[in-house]
This record gives structure tokens, C-alpha cells and sequence, in this order.
């Protein structure tokens, strides 16, 4: 008999799953991925930056996953209003959750909801095209701008705003993203860290990325990137304390933009009264391992603070949820009978995309120990004519990317430029958005 699995999420964690399902010796499965994005990939399409094409490369790879016999993909479909864990678990055999890390951490200090304060998600989901965040949700008409952050995402976004639209022109950012960025007047940019250089969380790669920058002066303070002792520290952080000193005596190009990389700062109020007007920041050091002020502060100006102190998941209805470890409770990916997960939503936001493979496998030997096939009593397709609602499925997707790629040739820019908002999406593929007065009356769990 075959065992049918749901996944929902059709990021990296959620087609690894359907790809250790597919390659198992177990017996037969049929696999339907569930989205509630028009559009596959997830991290892959909407988190990677645009200038990285070698890394958007691999939803090449998560495409072929796709494409596997017994593998279906059906877009446009949000747990909690088109369907409910328990329609799932009346409709497949065994659920995996997989919809990852969604939002922003916050701050927490005085200030932060000001208008002005940000969150790097939404800038990163901004340049990215997704569309639950519009083109003019950003002008970047700031000129002094503070990043609270020293991880990868934060190098990312200081990387697009400090490059000019020309450069970016090539990649899939959408064109009305592009005249924005054409029209920015940043011309100051300051990302903060809390710790010392040693600490940062980005690669090398990543770090010496934002040196090679042709529109922006990068420097760093000599005092704030002083390490004592490097033979105690790995191979890659010895190359970003490297990388980071030589900033702190490289001389300005007088480029239009300028780039501080700062260290031993932690913010303690985003200042202003209607609108962000600066950052008041504590200097910080280490005590016995922990960071603690010490009573030596410093004001930034600014028009704009985005923070960037990672993600977290958010609870799914129906599903069991820790808001401590803002993750699903499991054990080796089970959370409860014939309920389980895979990717960030299990471990918390970790590793890099291609942790989320082992991570899967982990989550599918659990799942095949566990879960029997003929458990299911539905068939989702059923349920959803019933309810009049229409998936997007992988040949429209095809389409999707088909009106992509003629968009970019229309306009001279690469491969593909991303088509913004689902309107757009589900037009290319020969759909109707469907009004809010229409849309299904949310089932019950």
C-alpha cells in the first residue's frame, strides 16, 4: 500500500523531506508539498540575495526534486484558512511542517516601533520580491541608515544598499524594486555588532565581498577590532579578524557611499519623536563570557535602523508550539502521532541550506519507523473542490517562470526578473485572483 505524506512548506527543509521520501526503500509514497506562496523554493527565492546567483543556483536542484514521480506540488494554499492540520491528517497518511523562520527577532528596547525602525526580513523579502511585501514599502530616502547586526543577512542587505541599481541589474530583483534602489539616497551606512570582531557570525566569503565594493568606502576603528590572542581561534575567524583590520588603515576612495563596520556596541534606545532620528548605544564587553555595559555611550544619527539579530518561526494553527524555543516540540523530527517536522521550525534558524538535507533525513527515519499507509479516510483534492479552491500547481509554475524570464528579455536584464505580488503571479499562469470576499471560510481543526 502506499504511504501518502503531506509537506507544508516548500523551502529547502520541506523538498528535502520529499526527496529522502522519494530515494526510502521502504515501499511506495506519494508526496504532496503544500504552499501557501504561488511560487516553490521559499529561503532559496525569497532569502538569498539577488547577486548571489551561485547560491540561487540550487533551486535547480530542489526543481528536480519536484519533477520526481510522486512528488506534487500545490501552491497558493495557507494552513489555517484553505485548509487545517486536521484536514491533513484526515487526508494524508503522515504531515510534516516545514515552513522554517518567518519573522525578525526584536530588540527590545525604547523606541524600536518608532516609525523608521525595521526589520531586515521585510527589507531582505523587499529586494527579493515577495509578495507579501510591496514595492513601495521601501524608498530608501534615508541617508544615514544603522544595521543592528553582524551575521550574513546583515552583510547582505548593507551589500544591496550600498551597491548602485546598475550593478544589481542583471539579477531577478523586481523592476519596480530596481527604481527604488536607483533613487536611493543613502549615502552613510552603519552595521553594529554587540561583540567583538572575533564574534561576528558572517563568512569570509561574505566579509570580503563588501571590501570589493565599487560604490562605497568600507573602514573599520582599530580599537574595535583588536584581537589578543588569535592561535585559539578557528581558521575562519582568524580570516575575518584579518579581513577586518585591514579596513581600519585602508584609506577612503571618497566613493559616493561609506560603510562603517562597528563593534562592541549594543543598541539601548532607537532615539526620535515621530520618525527614527538616531541610535543610543551602550559600549559593551565581555565578563566572564557575557556581554555587559559599561557605561560609555554613543549616539549615531540616523533616518533609518533596521535590526538584524536573526529569526524565528512562528506558531502554525493546530500545531504544538514552544514560544521559549519558538520552535515545535519533537523528538528526532516527531512532534505527535503522524504529525512531525523538518528544517528551522524543528531546530530553530541553524546552519546553512544544505544542513536542512541531514536534518530531513533525520525527520523521514522517524517518520517511516512511525506512520502506516491506508491511515488516511480523505483525498485533499475532494476537500478543496468542495470548498472551490484552486491550488497553483507545478506546471503553473512553469508559467510563472516562463513570464519571468520574457520580462527580463523585455527589459535587457538577465534571466529573469521576478514578477511582483500574487496578482501578477497567478495571471501568468492563467488565474483570477481570488477577492477576499470570496476566499473559503477557515476550517476548523
Amino acid at each position: 500500500m502506499t504511504l501518502r505524506v503531506a509537506i507544508v512548506g516548500s523551502g529547502p527543509a520541506g523538498i528535502y523531506t520529499a526527496e529522502a521520501l522519494t530515494k526510502q526503500s521502504e515501499g511506495p509514497v506519494e508526496v504532496d508539498v503544500l504552499e501557501r506562496l504561488p511560487t516553490p523554493y521559499g529561503l532559496v527565492r525569497y532569502g538569498v540575495a539577488p547577486d548571489h546567483t551561485s547560491i540561487k543556483s540550487i533551486a535547480g536542484y530542489l526543481q528536480r526534486v519536484l519533477e520526481t514521480p510522486g512528488v506534487r506540488f500545490l501552491g497558493g494554499l495557507e494552513l489555517g484558512s484553505d485548509v487545517s492540520a486536521g484536514d491533513l491528517l484526515s487526508c494524508y497518511d503522515a504531515v510534516v511542517y516545514c515552513t522554517g523562520a518567518m519573522v525578525d527577532r526584536r530588540l527590545g528596547v525604547p523606541g524600536e516601533d518608532l516609525p523608521g525602525s525595521v526589520a531586515a526580513t521585510d527589507f531582505v523579502n523587499w529586494y527579493c520580491g515577495h509578495p507579501d511585501v510591496p514595492p513601495e514599502t521601501f524608498s530608501l530616502d534615508a541617508e544615514e541608515i544603522v544595521v543592528i547586526g553582524v551575521g550574513n543577512v546583515a552583510v547582505d542587505v548593507v551589500r544591496i544598499m550600498a551597491k548602485t541599481a546598475d550593478e544589481l541589474r542583471g539579477t531577478d530583483v523586481p523592476e519596480e524594486v530596481l527604481e527604488r534602489l536607483a533613487a536611493s539616497r543613502v549615502k552613510r551606512i552603519h552595521m553594529v555588532g554587540r561583540r567583538g570582531a572575533e564574534h561576528a557570525k558572517f563568512t569570509l566569503k561574505e566579509l570580503r565581498e563588501l571590501g570589493d565594493l565599487l560604490n562605497a568606502d568600507v573602514l573599520t576603528f582599530p580599537d574595535e577590532v583588536e584581537v589578543g590572542d588569535l592561535t585559539a581561534l578557528s581558521r575562519q575567524v582568524r580570516g575575518n579578524v584579518d579581513v577586518l583590520r585591514s579596513w581600519s588603515s585602508r584609506p577612503p576612495a571618497d566613493r559616493p557611499r561609506r560603510l562603517e563596520v562597528r563593534f562592541w556596541l549594543r543598541p539601548v534606545e532607537i532615539l526620535g519623536v515621530s520618525h527614527v532620528e538616531g541610535v543610543r548605544l551602550e559600549r559593551t564587553r565581555l565578563e566572564d563570557g557575557r556581554v555587559t555595559g559599561t557605561g560609555e555611550f554613543e549616539t549615531i544619527p540616523a533616518d533609518m535602523v533596521m535590526r538584524s539579530v536573526g529569526y524565528q518561526s512562528v506558531a502554525l494553527p493546530g500545531v504544538p508550539f514552544d514560544s521559549a524555543s519558538m520552535t515545535v516540540p519533537n523528538v528526532a523530527g516527531k512532534v505527535s502521532d503522524r504529525q512531525f517536522v523538518a528544517g528551522w521550525l524543528k531546530r530553530g534558524p541553524t546552519g546553512v541550506i544544505g544542513t536542512n538535507k541531514s536534518d530531513a533525513a533525520e525527520t523521514v527515519r522517524t517518520l517511516l519507523a512511525e506512520a502506516v499507509p491506508g491511515t488516511a479516510t480523505a483525498r485533499l483534492d475532494d476537500l478543496l473542490n468542495a470548498r472551490g479552491v484552486c491550488a497553483v500547481t507545478y506546471k503553473d509554475w512553469l508559467s510563472i517562470e516562463a513570464a519571468e524570464a520574457e520580462l527580463a528579455a523585455g527589459l535587457k536584464r538577465g534571466e529573469r526578473v521576478k514578477l511582483v505580488g500574487r496578482d501578477a503571479m497567478l495571471t501568468a499562469c492563467g488565474r483570477v485572483a481570488r477577492r477576499a470576499s470570496e476566499a473559503p471560510e477557515a476550517p476548523s481543526s
